[in-house]
């Protein structure tokens, strides 16, 4: 009877434990990625390690983490809900991709700005008010009501009367009153301003309303939604000039409440135009208004704080009650960092888990380097850069693991001695068993990377692949764009400008600024800097006003459709449509897919959208035109022997070319594409959707545009946003040219290459919040680093090694 034999070989691995073997903790896999200008990518990315992204602005990469590893996440924890949830959900399209495995969950922390509503600041954004509003109702004294009674966003409200309650086959009447105790302030709303109109820029009063009083743009004397409800809503004479209306007809035409009323049997709201103008202008962010409305709620409005809570937004009883002498509108007040240390002061065993919740938050906020904040701060007046960190706030204390979080560059807007600490956290989050990917083109954070993953060669059609993938020392010596500048150091210049003039600032005291006194150089190179909240959009933007001679180009989105792209962006597509109607004898409106040259099936698009409801949408190409956007007699016409459609197809470097010289020499659109070459879209096609466009590519058209205002002085903040290493050499080359063509550019900047290219350096500090708003230096770059006594001296000295 022979033994079977006993062997000691190990088992085949099971389920999860066989996730491990494959690159010791798994991977993203990522096979046949085309999204945008994505070329077939294929790539394997490891769990649990910090990867960085890089590559030239435009490269793909954000189509890569963003449209395609972050967009299928986030679809797929989306198809887990029920069918009913999903309806209330936004719908997304599978990327165009043929493999994707290995996805965890997504949390995506981007540099999209936070909503601008007048009620949303950096308190409600992060919970934090939240948590004060309760520790106030439990804590405060005099005691005035539950957490709602310390809401700027809750009003107040008082009603009584009888109900009908229904219980089996009988009825009952039962008096009922209902009281909620709000923090709002009555006068201004909860919004800490007032706002005063000034009728004069709402209407001419010599005029009736048939004769087209209005002023209002968009109020045309035959509107129907709006002067036709007005003429015809039988409150008022409207043949009779505004200024001869009766008391009464003055009190309607003013300030009447929404009332229904019959226009030619139609039903119709009439509204006062006071309160018609505060809906329809006041509610929205101004910012995101078209240039023209934004030009008229400048004039027609003035904002003042609000007299009753003097700015603080709320009751006079939320106000009345304190800790420790302080009220909650105090609280909201305080910089952060002064904020938790009078928390951590606080000992009350009763709410003992609320004080270490709110310590935890608002320590995160110092820890990410932005304890120069009060929780008060609107959350519209953020920059990208803190925008993007105070998301971060929610994460910082999570306890979840193995989830996969997307930065895209998240040290904008960070001074050299603010990275270290953002390093910092993404290390964090890593070594908690998460997986880090972050968009980055700053040297100091591609080096803590585990793994790199360089995209492009180039930018657009050039780019789309995978250049290299490793660690830092093998993107150092492979050869690619990235790896030759990544060691790159900016050298000082031999020898600097002399100004022309001086720009003198007296007393700047917005924000943090200390009665600020200095003499800002032109004709040369200045350059801004400090640490993050030091105080310099305060001096530039608050004491340099953007008017006659004087272009700011500040960090604001460019908002656009798909049917928006650089040509209609730049204004280049008019003197285009111009040149085809003259050279065919026929309308330029032709030539406008958003006017009467638009192809009829797919309305100008180029694509057919098919709604299903709670599933995505589904986007094909149009069959009539086949994507051209364009009517097939419009493609008919010609100019310099191409049809619009091939021009809107060209390149920027392409178009230059052509409209330069030839039948085809249009020197309107000639300027324009110069412009557009000179800031290093060469590469971008002029019909390109702005909604395909990178961070790094919208913020170089929006220089592009501003380059054609006439002016003598040009305000920039933070121009290297999203620039990739070899990008910024020719920024600094535009600027040259600039100043050298007689202009004086004043640059705030956190990039060590712009310092270190400057004439003239004007440094804020020493630290942030209330530890800044001084002048710490003024004088040249090698003076600045001879001197080593600032933050950026130290720094700047370093990076050029000396």
């Amino acid at each position: 009877m022979s033994k079977a034999k006993r062997t000691t070989q190990s088992p085949a691995p099971r389920g999860a434990e066989s996730h491990d073997l494959i690159g010791v903790h798994g991977s993203i896999r990522v096979h046949g990625a085309r999204v945008n200008n994505l070329k077939d990518v294929s790539i394997e990315i490891p769990k649990r390690r910090l990867t960085v992204f890089t590559g030239v602005s435009g490269s793909g990469k954000s189509s890569l983490v963003f449209n395609t590893i972050a967009a299928e996440s986030q679809r797929l924890i989306n198809e887990t809900y029920s069918t009913f949830v999903q309806g209330f959900m936004p719908t997304l399209a599978r990327p165009e991709v043929d493999v994707l495995e290995g996805l965890t969950t997504a949390i995506i922390v981007d540099q999209q700005r936070m909503g601008a509503d007048p009620r949303s600041t950096v308190g409600t954004a992060t919970d934090a008010n939240a948590m004060l509003r309760i520790l106030f109702s439990r804590q405060g004294q005099p005691h005035v009501g539950s957490p709602n009674a310390f809401s700027f966003n809750v009003a107040s409200v008082r009603a009584s009367g009888a109900i009908t309650v229904e219980r089996g086959a009988g009825t009952k009447t039962v008096k009922q009153t209902f009281t909620r105790t709000g923090g709002m302030c009555t006068r201004c709303e909860g919004r800490g301003a007032v706002s005063d109109i000034d009728l004069t820029q709402l209407y001419d009063d010599s005029k009736s309303i048939a004769e087209g009083a209005f002023t209002i743009p968009g109020w045309k004397s035959d509107s129907w939604w709006t002067v036709r409800t007005y003429a015809e809503s039988g409150f008022l004479d409207p043949e009779k000039p505004i200024r001869k209306f009766t008391k009464k007809e003055m009190q309607d035409f003013l300030y009447r409440e929404p009332t229904k009323v019959k226009v030619e049997g139609v039903n119709l709201t009439y509204e006062g135009l006071i309160p018609k103008i505060q809906k329809s202008f006041l509610s929205k962010d101004r910012e995101a208004m078209q240039p023209h409305i934004r030009a008229f709620v400048d004039r027609a409005v003035t904002f003042t704080t609000c007299p009753e809570c003097d700015g603080t937004r709320l009751s006079e009883a939320a106000r009345s009650s304190r800790i420790g002498g302080i009220n909650i509108a105090e609280a909201c007040a305080m910089q952060i960092s002064d904020l938790a240390t009078w928390v951590r002061g606080l000992e009350e065993p009763s709410v003992a888990p609320l004080l270490t919740t709110l310590q935890q938050t608002l320590d995160s906020f110092v820890n990410i380097g932005l304890g120069y904040l009060s929780l008060d701060r609107a959350s519209g007046t953020l920059s990208g850069g803190e925008a993007q960190r105070v998301k971060m706030i929610r994460h910082l204390g999570s306890s979840l693991t193995d989830v996969t979080y997307v930065f895209d560059e998240p040290t904008i807007g960070l001074h050299p001695h603010d990275i270290q600490r953002m390093n910092d956290l993404l290390l964090r989050l890593r070594d908690k068993g998460n997986t880090v990917l972050v968009v980055e083109h700053k040297p100091e954070t591609i080096a803590i990377a585990d793994h790199v993953v360089d995209l492009g060669p180039g930018a657009g059609t050039a780019g789309g692949t995978v250049c290299f993938e490793g660690t830092v020392e093998g993107l150092r010596v492979g050869g690619t764009i990235t790896g030759r500048h990544f060691d790159d150091r900016a050298t000082l210049k031999e020898t600097v400008r002399k100004p022309t003039g001086m720009l003198e600032i007296r007393g700047a005291a917005s924000h943090n600024l200390r009665d600020v006194d200095v003499d800002v150089p032109l004709g040369v190179l200045c350059v801004i800097t400090g640490v993050a909240g030091s105080g310099k959009s305060s001096l530039v933007h608050g004491s340099i006003p953007a008017g006659e001679g004087v272009v700011s180009i500040d960090q604001g989105a460019i908002r656009g459709s798909r049917r928006s792209n650089p040509a209609t962006y730049t204004g280049l597509l008019d003197p285009i449509r111009k040149a085809f109607a003259k050279a065919n004898g026929v309308k330029p409106a032709l030539f406008s897919a958003n006017s009467e040259g638009a192809c009829p099936n797919c309305n100008g698009a180029g694509v057919i959208f098919t709604d299903l409801g709670m599933m995505a949408g589904v986007a094909t190409t149009c069959e009539e035109c086949e994507g051209k956007r364009f009517e097939a007699s419009v493609l008919d016409y010609h100019f310099g022997g191409r049809d619009i459609s091939e021009v809107l197809a060209m390149s920027v470097t392409e178009a230059e070319e052509f409209f330069g010289a030839g039948e085809a020499r249009t020197p309107a659109a000639h300027a324009i594409l110069g412009r557009l070459a000179d800031v290093g879209l060469g590469y971008l096609s002029l019909g390109q959707p702005l909604t395909t466009l990178s961070g790094g590519e919208r913020q170089r058209l929006k220089l592009a545009t501003h380059m054609a205002e006439k002016g003598g002085v040009y305000l920039l903040d933070e121009p290297t946003t999203g620039l990739h290493l070899a990008d910024v050499e020719q920024l600094l080359g535009l600027l040259d040219r600039l100043v050298d063509s007689g202009k004086s550019v004043i640059v705030i900047e956190h990039h060590q290459a712009v310092m270190a290219h400057a004439d003239w350096i004007i440094d804020l500090g020493p630290g942030a919040g209330h530890d800044g708003g001084r002048i710490v230096f003024e004088g040249a770059p090698a003076d600045l680093i001879a001197d080593r006594s600032t933050l950026t001296g130290e720094h700047l000295a370093a990076y050029v090694g000396t």
